[in-house]
């Protein structure tokens, strides 16, 4: 028998939104263990948040938001709230109910500015730590360390001379800049757009680009980030940042620490060593190298050269569906926001999967 095609508006639905999204949805093990973070943020959130006037979006729902929308790889606040208003899937992570309006997007963003403008970053990467500690996902025993460029959200026609008369643009929206020939560097010039920018190129043959430095420290028994920042892009960046890192990891007994080449500098090697840290970096060739058979000749070497390669698999997936191959925001502080916040989600999205491979 022929079904009816007709449409007719029901006024109550009596299914709800728990029901229908599947048991085995991946996002449900992942709401788990974002509601028990968000439970232990709660203190926090009291804190930023005054005890009078209008009631504002609930920071745990901007949160959730927020996770979705990297998750999702979803390049715009204004796409994410279009999404909320059909996506029954986005509605139940968010926890908003089905007759209730979705947030303006502008209203949506100025929210979250209170969120940017504190450490909720540190405490919620902390907490998702908390869990995998508990979980045995942790060793405190090996650990890698790298960086990669973040492009910053500014163009090359942004980064002009700090002094010196300015002729009005031609063009407000696409101006025509000419710098050929012309020695740009940052001592000399900084950008319109992010001032905190800086023109750097992390290899010869590559170009320079307007750019952050983020840095990982990595847990290597099951390639979850255990520390996450955004500094300055220079030569010695990624060296001075790692020392911060492992300064926290650094105890009674002896730890390693892998790298790639680029940290294969005789002060770098020895600075672990005084913290009782084993260097486990990639030795450049014979003669160049700041290591010796002591450190290479090991079984343990070989591993943790394995090992540390784990780590590019987090800065694929949070420049591919993270959204941090080039940021959306501006400013040091607000970009190593939302760098820190990525490398949680990531933890959790490696959490379920390890949840799921354990039983």
């Amino acid at each position: 028998m022929r079904g009816d095609d007709r449409r007719p508006d029901a006024m109550f639905s009596y299914v709800s939104p728990e029901e229908r999204i599947p048991q085995d949805h991946p996002l449900r093990t992942i709401r788990v263990m974002v509601d028990a973070v968000l439970r232990e943020l709660s203190p926090e959130f009291s804190k930023i948040y005054s005890d009078v006037g209008r009631p504002s979006i609930a920071p745990e729902k901007l949160l959730r938001a927020l996770l979705l929308q990297v998750l999702y790889s979803i390049r715009s606040e204004r796409l994410l709230m279009e999404q909320l208003e059909y996506n029954l899937l986005f509605r139940w992570f968010v926890g908003l109910p089905m007759d209730e309006r979705v947030w303006n997007a502008t209203v949506f963003t100025k929210n979250r500015e209170r969120l940017l403008t504190g450490d909720i970053d540190q405490v919620f990467f902390a907490q998702v730590l908390v869990q995998a500690r508990e979980r045995g996902f942790l060793s405190d025993e090996h650990f890698t360390v790298d960086g990669t460029l973040v492009e910053a959200w500014a163009g090359q026609k942004s980064f002009q001379r700090r002094k010196g008369p300015k002729r009005p643009p031609d063009d407000p929206g696409n101006p025509t800049v000419d710098f050929k020939g012309e020695r740009r560097r940052n001592e000399t010039h900084e950008s319109t757009t992010d001032p905190e920018a800086r023109l750097y190129r992390k290899s010869f043959g590559t170009e320079s680009k307007l750019c952050y430095a983020g840095h990982i420290l990595m847990d290597n028994r099951h390639g979850l980030a255990v520390d996450a920042c955004v500094s300055e892009a220079t030569g010695t960046a990624e060296r001075e940042t790692a020392l911060a890192m492992v300064a926290g990891i650094a105890g009674d007994r002896r730890v390693t620490v892998g790298a790639d080449k680029g940290y294969d500098v005789r002060s770098f090697i020895e600075a672990l060593r005084k913290r009782n840290i084993t260097p486990h970096v990639a030795a450049k060739r014979e003669g160049y190298s700041a290591l010796d058979g002591r450190t290479t000749r090991h079984r343990g070497y070989v591993l943790s050269q394995r090992a540390r390669k784990r780590v590019e698999e987090i800065f694929g997936w949070m420049k591919t569906v993270g959204l941090m191959r080039k940021t959306r925001h501006r400013g040091a502080d607000r970009v190593g926001w939302m760098f820190t916040f990525t490398t949680a989600v990531y933890n959790l999205v490696r959490m379920k999967n390890l949840a799921m491979e354990t039983g």
